[in-house]
């Protein structure tokens, strides 16, 4: 089994369910005793999300690196970073360590390419549905990807930082995204990726229309094969 190294902290709400996800993953493959073999470094999010909502980019993309390199050196065989936005920074952490980084968006596009979708509505923080470092990575699935009005945007948005990422789950937020998933679904989205890996603490299986692609579900499950590679069931 290879150990996987897992940079996690934004937010560690989501950190949680990697760890969950990951360890269940191997159990159900290995069963027995089995688990993951692991590490984690959890940065402290908030001057993160500082240098997020400041544009600070570079210095984010330093405190990043500076975490694979520690779990590279620590005997980290792979790198996943536990966030979608975030990824941002990964050619910088790509190019600053020799173990190979699993990028979140190439496990969600493969999922969903292997569904057979071609349209997909995304939801996230506004820098991953707004700029091109996540949507032009799926685009190399060959996937077309639909983002919410403007207004419904900031919405997706105020509850993450102000809900999921403090672990607050309110009914009036999950309507809300409802409502965001329902356009979406009129705009001719075929699926709905949760490009966010704390929306799938709020929005469930029955709460879309749509099959939904929980990034943190596919990106636990991609971790899990690559650390199985090899090793007999």
């Amino acid at each position: 089994m290879k150990t996987i190294g897992l940079i996690g902290g934004m937010s560690w709400e989501s950190s949680l369910e990697y760890y969950r996800l990951i360890n269940e993953g191997v159990k159900e493959r290995l069963g027995g005793l089995h688990s993951a073999q692991c590490l984690m470094y959890s940065v402290d999010f908030a001057p993160v999300e500082v240098m997020q909502k400041s544009g600070q980019w570079e210095a984010g993309a330093a405190v990043m690196v500076d975490a694979a390199q520690r779990l590279e050196r620590g005997g980290a065989d792979f790198v996943l970073l536990c966030t979608n936005t975030m990824h941002k920074s990964a050619p910088q952490i790509e190019a600053a360590i020799r173990v190979p980084f699993l990028h979140i968006a190439d496990a969600a596009g493969r999922r969903v390419q292997a569904a057979g979708l071609r349209r997909v509505g995304l939801l996230g923080t506004r820098f991953t549905m707004e700029e091109d470092f996540y949507t032009g990575r799926l685009a190399r699935f060959g996937l077309e990807t639909l983002i919410p009005p403007a207004e419904q945007r900031r919405e997706v948005n105020r509850v993450i930082y102000d809900e999921l990422c403090l672990g607050v789950t309110r009914a009036e937020s999950r309507q809300a995204y409802r409502e965001v998933i329902a356009g979406l679904a009129q705009a001719g989205a075929e699926g709905i990726i949760l490009g966010c890996t704390e929306i799938g603490l709020l929005v469930k299986p029955e709460d879309s229309p749509l099959p939904l692609f929980d990034t943190t579900r596919i990106h636990a499950e991609a971790a899990v094969e690559m650390a199985l590679e090899g090793s007999p069931d």
